[in-house]
């Protein structure tokens, strides 16, 4: 067996200068500890709307002044580092720190007296906190150890969205960027026109993959070895639980906070492979997955709360990874921001798509045909966009596999 290694420094000259951020992380949910003090202490019901400031307000301004990240680990460092158990705790940390938090809205919820603004900033806080869990869900759960698996499903638990463990593992990583995954936006698709598309057809997808499973098997899909039901059966165990402490005036708000939470996630999809499109290949099947065929951004604060979740192509081209390792590649299309302004700016689609739309037409030579497109909103892309010339397609495809180059920062 391996000897756990616990210090990042393995290769000379080369130290992770974030060891002591990555705990940041850990500050999106004892926000709402804070922001109950300042309510107490007078602040009003405004204060219960001090996590959506700090996550949609102060963090993208930090990010625009502090500018990209830049480091990558050596190869060879790496491989040491995915084993420095320090990492790995925080993650681990998280899902208390999340609990408490829930627990402490479910409490002043039932409490009373916050008004209908208060009640919303409530409802938007702890929504912020369970989606920002399912992020952490996604980095347990795509680890082989079988309790970070777990921990990954009592995350999502909260959200009610335990079946994001297997959809996300099994239908997106194989899927990603083509017409068939239902968390891939297409070019031209608003996110309000999204979000009903990938959270329902997700949904469909998790179940269609572990019946699958377990039909291979000759076996019965009813039981609790179904990561769909067993994911499930803990959202209600903890709803049912909470409900029988506070009361049932808490469902109202388990309902809303699980709507925040998963749409705060489905946001962060919608933006993630936005019109990018994977190519057939000879044989009628998709290309493989490499850097090119994900958004990134590697604004350091985002990447430091969100275990960088940001160095998307990465992930997708290593999904065992751990957070710490993962790179930044020159090759990967850039997002203007960092995921939380680019959330932000998903939600006025006009805007989005003055932004977006000539960014990926620029990522595929100016050839419309080649993206990821919205087929309602075809004629307009047509309309809007000047077709290809006629080397355009010949260009794209002589340009060189960009997952034998070497990773490196965005410049």
């Amino acid at each position: 067996m391996q000897t756990p290694i616990d210090a990042p420094a393995f290769a000379a000259g080369w130290r992770d200068g974030r060891k002591p951020l990555w705990p940041l992380a850990l500050l999106v949910p004892v926000l709402p500890m804070l922001a109950y003090a300042l309510w107490e202490a007078g602040a009003g019901p405004a204060a219960w709307w001090l996590t959506p400031a700090v996550v949609f307000g102060l963090i993208p301004i930090i990010d625009v002044l502090l500018g990209d990240d830049g480091q990558n680990p050596p190869d060879d460092v790496a491989r040491r580092l995915q084993e420095v158990r320090y990492y790995r705790w925080i993650t681990f940390v998280f899902l208390p720190v999340q609990y408490a938090a829930l627990l402490l809205g479910a409490w002043v919820w039932t409490r009373g007296g916050l008004g209908a603004v208060g009640a919303a900033g409530l409802v938007a806080t702890i929504g912020i906190v369970n989606g920002l869990a399912i992020n952490t869900a996604h980095e347990l759960g795509h680890k082989r150890e079988s309790v970070e698996r777990w921990m990954s499903k009592i995350a999502l638990a909260p959200t009610g969205y335990g079946h994001f463990h297997v959809e996300h593992n099994r239908g997106h990583h194989v899927r990603v960027a083509t017409p068939e995954d239902p968390a891939s936006a297409r070019l031209g698709e608003s996110f309000y026109a999204f979000w009903p598309r990938t959270v329902w057809r997700s949904l469909i997808s998790a179940w269609r993959l572990e019946f699958g499973r377990f039909r291979l098997r000759h076996r019965s899909p009813w039981t609790l070895r179904n990561n769909v039901l067993n994911a499930g059966l803990l959202t209600v165990a903890l709803f049912v639980l909470l409900i029988a402490v506070f009361g049932w005036q808490l469902v109202p708000f388990l309902l809303l906070q699980a709507i925040v939470g998963f749409s705060l996630l489905e946001a962060v999809n919608y933006l993630e492979h936005y019109g990018l499109c994977r190519r057939r290949t000879a044989t009628g099947r998709y290309e493989k997955v490499d850097p090119r065929h994900s958004w990134n951004s590697d604004r350091l604060v985002t990447n430091v709360f969100l275990f960088q979740l940001q160095r998307h192509s990465d992930h997708h081209a290593n999904p065992l990874r751990r957070y710490q390792t993962l790179r930044s590649f020159d090759v990967s299309p850039q997002l203007p921001g960092g995921y939380a302004s680019m959330v932000l700016l998903a939600l006025v689609p006009p805007l989005w798509y003055r932004v977006m739309d000539p960014r990926v037409l620029a990522h595929y030579g100016g050839d419309l045909t080649l993206a990821n497109r919205n087929p309602r909103a075809e004629a307009r892309l047509r309309r809007r966009y000047s077709r290809p010339s006629a080397d355009t397609t010949a260009v794209h495809a002589a340009r060189p596999d960009p997952s034998l180059g070497a990773p490196g920062p965005h410049r």
